[in-house]
């Protein structure tokens, strides 16, 4: 098979497009310019189950305090301390698959996947979305999906794809479709059911329902991309990653045994992974020492030199510097917002506005309500602890079950963060595989449309069979 580049002499167009960083300081100028137009309130937070909780009946105005110049900036430094665990998390799992890379066990993965599927693509890709879709419904992976783009990417574009198709798949597959659906996601549905006082992973059968239907969707998205893309390179999105570059598929390579004993350690990671998340609660320090102690394994199978896989390290951890920073400049803007006492104003007046939208679409005004206060509070298990004790009662008060406001907040927390700018692993995601934001928003906008619509259909569906128990 001959190189693209000797088939379709086509220009690499320039990326253009609002660089994140620049958006995000924006956003950051206008969050601190509200502090002085929106006035300040504060509900109080109670604790329940061992964790802090609104009172809903607690919201009052307190003195304004508005974030100055000077302040502003120094909320940057704020908000990289207060994503630190995660930026370092980001830093070393580029770290480790830079060691993995290293090891040559990775590209040959990719090479003996684009000789298996150079023909036979539609196949591959429905199997990667149900796998990173499991991750996210099944054990709410986020974060550590990070690490899978710089995998993915380089396979789709062997297989005469785009960077964006390899992307799309991560990203869709894991956060629109798994942790939006949430079957068992203890980030999102465990605490929302619990602050709302429902049995743990109840209305579980509706929920499936709901995860095959975004599953479906998100197939047919990418594929119909993807499809475009083999026939038209030009019309591909590359990011950082260029069509000349694409590798030749020998369809008659064999992986060394090496490196396939090194993969089988890779896979044995991804499984305790799994394993520690659901039996053992583990978090981000667990994951990430484990795919240390991986990439070392790997490299010893493989015979690499410790100062090669020092190299590999430092190369890694570079490459996610701008995908690391960004998640702190995210949450300056929550510093900002919560210093100013804006999040807490923007939560009684949204609420007391779906309180009195009539009966037949006060779920889908909970949805929209989520879907926009994710903006803010871009945190699945954040979001939850916000406006769930606001949530439970006023559902009680209109007329609509707590399962199904729970629904509510599982959808508007899940689907805006393919298109808010606050989303910290969207905004690494892209800054990984070389993405403008814009460019990403403009491509994904008819999914966000399609799911948006498809969420009201199954909100208005709950409501009128009564998602309960209760």
């Amino acid at each position: 098979m001959t190189n693209l580049q000797n088939n379709q002499e086509v220009e690499e167009p320039k990326i253009k497009g609002i660089n994140a960083f620049v958006l995000m300081f924006i956003i950051i100028l206008l969050m601190t310019i509200f502090t002085y137009i929106i006035p300040a309130g504060q509900y109080d937070r109670v604790e329940s189950n061992g964790r802090m909780v609104v009172d809903p009946e607690s919201f009052h105005y307190i003195d304004s305090n508005p974030v100055g110049f000077l302040d502003m900036f120094k909320s940057v430094h704020l908000g990289m301390l207060e994503g630190a665990s995660i930026i370092l998390f980001v830093f070393l799992f580029g770290g480790a698959l830079g060691v993995m890379q290293k090891t040559g066990a990775i590209d040959s993965f990719i090479k003996v996947m684009a000789s298996k599927f150079g023909k036979q693509e539609y196949v591959l890709i429905p199997i990667l979305i149900l796998i990173f879709a499991s991750l996210g419904t099944l054990i709410g992976s986020a974060e550590d999906t990070l690490v899978y783009i710089a995998i993915i990417i380089p396979l789709t574009m062997a297989l005469r794809m785009d960077a964006i198709t390899g992307f799309a798949i991560v990203m869709l597959g894991t956060l629109a479709t798994g942790f939006t659906s949430g079957i068992t996601n203890p980030f999102n549905i465990g605490v929302a059911q619990t602050i709302a006082e429902l049995p743990m992973y109840s209305g579980m059968s509706y929920r499936i329902i709901v995860f095959f239907v975004f599953y479906i969707l998100t197939v047919i998205y990418i594929s119909r991309h993807a499809k475009r893309v083999k026939n038209d390179p030009s019309k591909g999105i590359y990011g950082k990653y260029k069509r000349e570059e694409i590798i030749e598929i020998d369809l008659d390579f064999k992986m060394s045994g090496r490196h396939l004993l090194a993969l089988l350690v890779l896979l044995a990671n991804f499984v305790a992974l799994i394993v520690g998340v659901i039996k053992f609660q583990w978090y981000i320090s667990e994951i990430g020492g484990i795919f240390l102690l991986s990439c070392i394994i790997m490299s010893v199978i493989c015979k690499l030199s410790p100062n090669k896989m020092a190299e590999g390290f430092i190369t890694g951890a570079r490459d996610m510097v701008e995908g690391a920073l960004i998640i702190g400049f995210a949450q300056t803007i929550l510093v900002i917002t919560t210093t100013g006492g804006l999040i807490d104003t923007i939560l009684h007046f949204v609420a007391n506005a779906v309180s009195v939208l009539p009966a037949s679409i006060n779920a889908v005004g909970m949805f929209l309500l989520q879907l926009c206060l994710n903006f803010l509070v871009p945190s699945g298990s954040g979001q939850a602890a916000l406006t769930m004790p606001i949530m439970t009662p006023l559902a009680d008060l209109i007329g609509v079950t707590r399962q199904t406001a729970v629904l509510a907040f599982q959808f508007g927390d899940g689907i805006s963060n393919m298109v808010i700018p606050t989303s910290g692993v969207l905004l690494a995601g892209l800054a990984i595989a070389g993405i403008p934001f814009s460019k990403w928003v403009k491509w994904v906008f008819p999914y966000f449309l399609i799911q948006t619509g498809l969420a009201i259909i199954l909100l208005v569906i709950a409501h009128v069979m009564n998602y309960g128990p209760f």
